[in-house]
């Protein structure tokens, strides 16, 4: 029996209140674990469990010189949204560990960007049954041009929180 999750019973609970309400809950929460992720003011503005979307207005605070989402903020909506997602999907018995993060920036971005993150059901079987284990996370980072500028690849892993003596 997988051990309860109090990352995803905190999710289910704000996601039974009115959906502007339970984002707002959830965001807030993130931002307050990840201090970077508020730091950024990234917001969660959709899910359903299984997928996130994740958004980060381009503001003044997150460009790079040439007036852009900065490189390193387009990497943590990335990470930050198959983080979330893989948090959300473990046993609370189990530790999310980013394993790896391969990033390929192929255009210039234009304005606020957006990361979408999903797990399939076989991920989350594979999840709730193995004790430490990989897996690649699909994420989608799109500016408001709908493009990606960024193409991601996250490799999260997970091991036991408790080792054993």
């Amino acid at each position: 029996m997988a051990k309860n999750n109090p990352l995803r019973t905190f999710a289910e609970k704000a996601l039974s209140y009115p959906e502007w309400l339970g984002l707002r809950l959830i965001t807030f929460m993130f931002r307050f674990k990840v201090k970077l992720v508020g730091t950024l003011k990234i917001s969660i503005i959709e899910t359903d469990l299984k997928s996130v979307t994740f958004f980060v207005k381009n503001r003044k605070k997150v460009r790079n010189h040439i007036g852009q989402v900065h490189a390193a903020t387009m990497a943590l909506l990335a990470e930050s949204a198959t983080g979330f997602v893989v948090g959300l999907n473990l046993p609370g018995d189990k530790l999310p560990l980013i394993k790896r993060m391969d990033l390929k920036y192929v255009r210039r971005s234009v304005g606020d960007m957006t990361a979408v993150a999903h797990v399939t059901d076989e991920q989350i079987n594979l999840m709730q049954s193995e004790e430490k284990g990989d897996i690649l996370v699909a994420v989608v980072v799109t500016d408001e041009s709908g493009e990606e500028p960024i193409i991601c690849e996250m490799n999260w892993a997970w091991v036991s929180k408790h080792k054993k003596a």
